[in-house]
């Protein structure tokens, strides 16, 4: 039967591009095979044996697979809790013929490779698998045994910010372990930490990782200091210390100064690879923290559609917009700098990915530092606009209730600023004329200035948010849309 499902040059058990795993637990889908190989590089095929607990996985070069393997080999990865074995293939390559039972294999295989790595590719693959995605939570329990040398919050951000943009971490001991609690903006980020993380040291020979789910789903963090912080407040008190990025440890032994995942592991997720750098000082390390850089690269923009003010208020959802350029040549690309790197750090999060005009939009840290306005008589065609001064932009009050109310794009958006004399036809034919589909509609009891609308698509939202937050009423009264987190 593998002869049928299988063709392919066969050679002795040498290094080879497809791997054999075996011993696969029951239950276990082709997204988690998957997500085995993502760090080391691109998956390029996958065979699934199922009832026998076996698969083939393909890489796209023999490197990725023997980083793969010599990874994996001293410490077997564990799925649904028992260890899985991996070793090199007698194939060469894989070649599935059309057969119903790999459908669904071919369609996470897809889903992945929709995305070069990260979060939104195992999205896309976990819906392919059977078009619900995990219940787990954001927040991961982390138990860390054998502490042989201190572990810092900052050295757990940057072990963690690899995969995904990290909002808060409390660290603590109990029953005479240490322990902590890390909460990712997105639950997918937290599965890929886990999977890749879950049974491996810190440090060599000590401080191995324990990785669980946790029950919690929000954690709340009072103050930032060297026991707990919140990196999406840093207007938080700082108590006992300084916040600091330099950070002693023991450097005997120790794969964490060039930690960045297995050899060939792929490009950080939030940071790039090699942001962690030893400095001078013998036994130090410079952590990478929030990247102090404000300034967002936006690319894979809809030219025809995009406008800077546009950028400005969906971007503004996440932070100050200070300037927008777009630039001149290439209109697909745009440049968005932001009050400071937590809020550009928040509008990557939320962001990248998010389809804008048709298109899938993708937002990075810029080289650049800062947005250089036109020079006079420059030829610009209004495509650089200043926002500094914007009476819009939503988080110039420290103690504005905006802190609270930052939720991902979504289908249902929260209208508030309603006048008396606006009715729930009147709000409805308002979304209708831009182009929305209206499903629901619903005004608050207590309070008819605010309403939730929840409309077709989260990219008609996302479409109606900007053409529509600040809309004029008359009479001076402007309407207030954000995204919700509940629905009708």
């Amino acid at each position: 039967n593998e002869k049928k499902k299988i063709r392919g040059n066969r050679s002795p058990c040498s290094p080879s591009r497809v791997l054999h795993i075996r011993q696969i637990p029951n239950g276990v889908t082709g997204a988690e095979i998957i997500s085995l190989g993502l760090p080391f590089g691109k998956v390029t095929n996958l065979l699934m044996l199922r009832g026998k607990g076996q698969a083939f996985l393909e890489m796209a070069s023999i490197d990725a697979a023997v980083s793969m393997v010599n990874y994996y080999t001293p410490a077997a990865p564990h799925l649904h809790n028992q260890p899985v074995y991996i070793q090199y293939s007698n194939y060469k390559e894989l070649r599935i013929d059309d057969q119903p039972n790999q459908t669904r294999s071919q369609a996470t295989l897809q889903g992945v490779n929709a995305v070069q790595h990260g979060n939104l590719g195992i999205t896309s693959a976990l819906a392919a698998e059977g078009g619900a995605l995990p219940s787990h939570s954001s927040v991961l329990r982390i138990v860390v045994e054998n502490v042989v040398y201190p572990i810092t919050l900052d050295i757990l951000y940057q072990i963690f910010s690899k995969f995904g943009f990290v909002l808060k971490i409390v660290m603590f001991h109990k029953n005479n372990q240490f322990q902590a609690l890390l909460q990712y903006a997105d639950a997918m980020n937290a599965y890929y930490a886990k999977m890749t993380l879950d049974g491996h040291s810190i440090y060599t020979g000590c401080c191995t990782l324990r990785i669980d789910f946790s029950k919690l789903t929000n954690l709340t963090v009072k103050y930032n200091n060297d026991k707990s912080r919140d990196f999406t407040r840093i207007d938080f008190p700082v108590i006992d210390g300084q916040r600091t990025l330099e950070t002693p440890f023991a450097p005997q032994n120790t794969i964490f100064p060039s930690y960045a995942g297995p050899p060939g592991f792929a490009p950080a997720l939030g940071f790039p690879q090699g942001a962690v750098t030893t400095s001078a000082a013998p036994g130090h390390m410079t952590l990478p923290g929030i990247p102090g850089n404000s300034v967002l690269l936006v690319s894979n923009l809809n030219p025809e559609a995009i406008t800077p003010y546009g950028l400005f208020i969906l971007f503004g959802v996440y932070g100050d917009v200070h300037r927008v350029k777009i630039m001149f040549k290439k209109r697909g690309i745009a440049l968005v700098q932001m009050a400071d790197a937590a809020q550009a750090q928040l509008a990557i999060n939320y962001l990248n990915g998010q389809r804008l005009y048709g298109r899938v939009m993708h937002a990075t840290l810029s080289k650049y530092q800062t947005i250089q306005l036109p020079h006079e008589g420059q030829e610009d065609k209004g495509l650089t606009k200043d926002y500094s001064n914007s009476p819009l932009h939503r988080f110039k009050n420290p103690c504005s209730k905006n802190f609270h109310n930052i939720f991902p794009p979504s289908a249902t958006l929260h209208l508030s600023n309603i006048p008396p004399s606006v009715t729930l036809d009147d709000l409805k034919n308002l979304f209708t004329s831009k182009g929305s589909t209206v499903k629901g509609f619903k005004f608050f009891q207590k309070d008819c200035k605010m309403a939730l609308i929840q409309l077709g698509s989260v990219e008609e939202a996302v479409h109606a948010l900007i053409e529509l937050h600040n809309h004029d009423f008359g009479e001076n009264q402007h309407l207030r849309v954000s995204f919700s987190k509940s629905t009708i």
